[in-house]
């Protein structure tokens, strides 16, 4: 009797058990995962390119051993020896199931390739970058007064610029003279201007006048995706913005699965450290090309993230992040040469990292505090920057408070029946007709509603591939405005709603979407698995806001800021339906776009904000929601749509929320409305 594998795929999450000797190409095409071919298999295209995990995953329940897929073959090292491959990558096509075995697609390996959507705000921001450019005229060496050229050129700078101290990197000393001779004594200086108390430094130089320009480059380092903007430090501009999956999905969507791997596996930590740094130097690279500027033009770097990440990304083991106390190795703000991170830019680079505010509330929430400014605030703003893990704040020129909570993937498409990330033919706007219960949508890519005209001719290149984290929400607050959905997360059989698309599914009932089975599409539903999974993710979310309302003495709050890429696509609308925030207007609801990369920017552009975000974070009181006793009984409030306990007055004078209950027994009796006999 053939065996048969579990076949788990990353960042999909789809799984399926197959046959030993089954190429992963033919695994992924049986589960619908998003892996490209055009060769058809014959190993020439290498768009099917794939890295496997190897140790233990505990979230996943699966221990993948070596050799769990076939060995290396001659058809990969042909193709490897005429293009190259990356160490670790092998082709789906050619690669076969041998044993349990976790897979991740890379970006450029998928069909449908996500959409990284944190763009960058415009921001009234002052220019004081942390290096700059002089052009100076040296003296030439004179036999009767002799001194150094360094020595020279330090006191030019002093004199046409008032520069004091100036150092010199090492680098400089054996350029320097060819330099000078070359320029016929002017040469332009890049400076590094360190923090107040420090010496400038000296870190390029050009010959003559250079025109050109230099740049940094601000990164939010995400748990799901690294975003950067690569910015010109002598105009502040954003030159060019772009994003990638972090490579560390395949070790665990969440933090707590990564943190778990480095528990389980030996090595693992400095396997997902070096698996970051890649990630992150292949996108210094992506958006220099893009911007078509050299690489060793980027003089300066800002790293905004979690706890977890910031340690992964400075090869600290995050093994005391996973247990309590949640000790961090460090809080502070650090200041770093970027090839100490395995970035390849300019040899003499800074890389500046924001401090974390606790053990679960990183460097990425010390820069939505540096953006959104709620220590400012006249009145009460509560700051959510929506994320695998939420960041949280709720302040006012008083004080303020800051917590994480847990929401797991499921915002993002994980773990939803059709869920996928932001890629071209996700649903990702939905609304449902309160009379028909017929939906219409729209799907990344496109402008049009699906029931407007050329909708479909102007999706046939990308289809409908399913529904993204954006999608999810407001489909769910739809169907509960439209009375096919109850309070406790329940849909309801045909009977009950009037439509027959509420189907018979196990025990349960699903609504259909989208059939797109005649066309040899998917069929899009939303099962109640999916909405158990956004109940949870958002009663994580109002639970961590409500205990900050707790701790504050409050019961309200005054307006409402959506940070986070993902944060800027939700409308407040269904986002307050779905009970995800406190009950505030909707017009009192405003995204702040990605919060954590303008903060990063701010920090790059104006180095004065670095002493201000230090002073901010040891003013910011910290709240563990793993020891509040009140965190599970929101919680469990919380998992009501909207919400069991909070009445959520303002909401309801502004939407229907029918007053419906499908919970009939359960089983094969919900579809006729009887009451199961208790045995």
């Amino acid at each position: 009797m053939t065996q048969e594998h579990l076949v788990l795929f990353t960042p999909s999450g789809k799984r399926g058990r197959f046959e030993t000797g089954t190429p992963i190409l033919t695994a992924a095409r049986q589960l619908g995962v998003d892996l490209d071919s055009v060769c058809g298999g014959r190993g020439i295209c290498s768009k099917c390119q794939i890295t496997p995990g190897y140790g233990e995953f505990s979230k996943h329940g699966v221990t993948v051993a070596e050799g769990a897929l076939s060995e290396w073959n001659s058809v990969e090292q042909r193709y490897k020896d005429k293009r190259g491959l990356i160490d670790g990558r092998r082709l789906g096509c050619q690669a076969t199931v041998q044993g349990d075995i976790v897979i991740d697609v890379p970006p450029e390996s998928q069909v449908h390739k996500q959409v990284v959507r944190k763009r960058a705000e415009v921001l009234d921001i002052t220019l004081n970058p942390s290096t700059r450019i002089y052009y100076v005229e040296v003296e030439e060496p004179d036999m009767h007064n002799p001194s150094g050229d360094l020595e020279r050129l330090v006191a030019a700078l002093e004199s046409q610029w008032q520069l004091r101290n100036v150092q010199a990197d090492f680098s400089i000393l054996p350029q320097m003279q060819p330099i000078l001779r070359k320029g016929g004594w002017t040469v332009t200086c890049a400076v590094h201007h360190a923090d107040a108390g420090s010496d400038p430094q000296i870190i390029h130089l050009w010959p003559g006048l250079y025109e050109g320009t230099i740049y940094g480059m601000a990164v939010d380092l995400g748990s799901t995706t690294i975003a950067a903007h690569l910015c010109d430090l002598r105009t502040g501009e954003v030159v060019a913005s772009s994003g990638l999956m972090n490579p560390q999905i395949r070790f665990g969507e969440d933090l707590m699965s990564r943190v778990s791997y480095a528990m389980m596996n030996p090595g693992g930590d400095q396997e997902m450290t070096r698996a970051v740094r890649d990630g992150m130097d292949a996108l210094f690279t992506q958006i220099s090309a893009e911007a078509e500027i050299d690489k060793s033009l980027i003089m300066d770097a800002v790293f905004v993230c979690n706890p977890v990440m910031h340690h992964l990304f400075l090869g600290i083991d995050p093994f005391e992040l996973g247990q309590a106390p949640f000790a961090l190795a460090t809080s502070n703000a650090l200041r770093l040469f970027a090839h100490q991170l395995d970035i390849n830019i300019h040899p003499s680079a800074r890389a500046y990292i924001l401090p974390c505010i606790a053990g679960h509330v990183g460097a990425d929430a010390a820069a939505v505090a540096l953006s959104e400014a709620p220590n400012r605030s006249e009145d009460l703003v509560l700051v959510v920057d929506v994320g695998t893990n939420a960041e949280i704040l709720l302040g006012n020129r008083d004080k303020v408070l800051a917590c994480s909570s847990p929401t797991g993937p499921a915002f993002e498409g994980a773990q939803i029946s059709s869920g996928q990330r932001a890629a071209p033919g996700a649903i990702e706007k939905v609304e449902i007709d309160p009379v028909s219960k017929d939906p219409r949508f729209r799907v990344i890519g496109c402008e049009l509603w699906s029931d407007e005209e050329g909708f479909w001719e102007a999706i046939k290149s990308s289809g409908i591939t399913g529904i993204c984290g954006s999608g999810i929400i407001e489909a769910i607050a739809e169907m509960r405005m439209a009375g096919i959905l109850d309070p406790s997360g329940l849909i309801g059989s045909a009977e009950q709603t009037g439509t027959e698309r509420c189907v018979l599914d196990g025990r349960t009932h699903s609504y259909v979407m989208y059939d797109g089975s005649a066309e040899g599409g998917p069929t899009i539903t939303v099962t109640n698995p999916d909405i158990r999974a956004i109940q949870m993710a958002k009663a994580a979310l109002y639970s961590g806001a409500r205990l900050l309302m707790d701790k504050f003495g409050v019961d309200k709050v005054d307006r409402v800021v959506l940070a986070g890429a993902f944060g800027a696509h939700i409308s407040p609308k269904h986002a307050l339906v779905l009970g995800m925030i406190p009950d505030v207007p909707f017009d009192r609801v405003t995204s702040a776009g990605n919060a954590a990369g303008s903060g990063a920017r701010i920090a790059l552009i104006d180095t004065a904000q670095r002493a201000e975000i230090e002073q901010i974070v040891r003013q910011i009181e910290k709240i563990e929601t793993a020891i509040e006793p009140r965190f599970q009984e929101h919680f469990v409030n919380a998992s009501a749509i909207p919400n069991s306990d909070d009445p959520f007055t303002t909401l309801k004078s502004a939407v229907p929320l029918p007053d419906v209950n499908f919970n009939t027994g359960g089983g094969d009796s919900a579809s006729s409305g009887r009451r199961r006999r208790r045995r």
